[in-house]
């Protein structure tokens, strides 16, 4: 089916659908694409079909009314799954995963499938693109999204597609002491630091000394710093504090929504290519991105609206903590000009 023989989803539905699992940086690229459908669908009931790791976040996220869950891939459990979308009768479905399991969860709803948009075999509303595994995730999204029929008619330039939005986040919880920079004591302006921890690619992040000595420059400079990771970062997050005291080390100290507030009111983040570092652009925060040079950053760099810098280096050991200080400096977030 070409993408011209179909009418556009009805504005008129009531009950819709999105899927979206994955990791955490695809579930946060695939809230930009949300955000449209909701804009369409104004009134419409919208239900989320994702993972139970991202349910208290997409609870409160305003692109959904409700949240359900996927469960295990084993039969029983698709079977009721199956089961449930039926009984639901959506009247259109997005499916952001466009995986061989959904596609498996599209045929097993035949005869009458509903209304589809998505990579599923003879679906209503297919985004067929070939070459989509060669696009950054956002530039995807804005595809299939014009292919079923949403956004400008002539669709969005690769590149400058819709962009995730956190701005919902602080008033969603009515912007509490918890999401404020004060909870962690941390004054205006400050940097976040987000160090990642990838034991199967170690060549893939920034050295631990260097980031230490990044915080001492920032903290030099007047600058607060933060450090911000989950668990695997933990030793990474004391090693920095003990290098340099004034740094915040809450590693494990936050969770999505306290990491989107701070962000928003971050003066700049700097880390390696992470989940967290895409929850950081999506709030607004000016951001520079660390990377070796055989890492893949046309499909998968955090692009956000106040900026993304990306840093490349052949030995991503060697890259210098100066050439970092300059581009934090590029985005606007140092106090006064630095000359490397």
């Amino acid at each position: 089916m070409s993408g011209k023989a179909f009418q556009p989803p009805p504005e008129d539905a009531k009950r819709v659908l999105v899927i979206k699992f994955g990791g955490l940086r695809d579930f946060i690229q695939a809230l930009a694409a949300a955000k449209v459908i909701r804009e369409y669908h104004f009134g419409a009931r919208i239900t989320l079909l994702t993972t139970d790791e991202f349910k208290p976040f997409a609870e409160k996220c305003p692109f959904f009314d409700t949240v359900e869950l996927v469960g295990a891939a084993d039969p029983k459990q698709i079977a009721q799954l199956i089961s449930r979308v039926r009984k639901s009768k959506f009247d259109m479905i997005y499916d952001l995963e466009c995986s061989a399991r959904t596609n498996q969860f599209y045929l097993s709803l035949k005869p009458w499938p509903p209304r589809w948009s998505g990579a599923a075999t003879n679906c209503s509303h297919p985004y067929a693109d070939p070459e989509r595994d060669q696009k950054h995730k956002l530039d995807r999204y804005a595809d299939q999204l014009h292919s079923a029929g949403l956004g400008p008619a002539g669709g969005w330039p690769q590149g400058g597609g819709p962009l995730p939005d956190l701005s919902w986040v602080r008033m969603a919880h009515r912007d509490p002491p918890r999401l404020q920079p004060g909870y962690y004591s941390l004054k205006q302006p400050f940097v976040l630091l987000i160090p990642g921890a990838d034991v199967a690619h170690p060549d893939h992040l920034w050295p631990i000394e260097k980031y230490s000595e990044l915080a001492r420059q920032l903290v030099g400079l007047g600058l607060g710093v933060a450090v911000i990771g989950g668990p695997a970062e933990r030793e990474i997050g004391m090693a920095i504090n003990r290098a340099e005291p004034k740094v915040k080390n809450l590693v494990s100290r936050t969770d999505l929504f306290q990491l989107a507030a701070l962000a928003e009111r971050a003066a700049a983040a700097a880390g390696d290519d992470s989940g967290p570092m895409h929850i950081a652009a999506a709030a607004g925060a000016p951001c520079v991105v660390l990377y070796a040079a055989d890492q893949e950053t046309a499909l998968a760099a955090p692009r956000g609206r106040a900026g993304v810098l990306k840093l490349l280096a052949p030995d991503l050991g060697e890259l210098p903590v100066t050439d970092v200080i300059r581009a934090i400096g590029n985005l606007g977030a140092l106090p006064s000009p630095v000359h490397a």
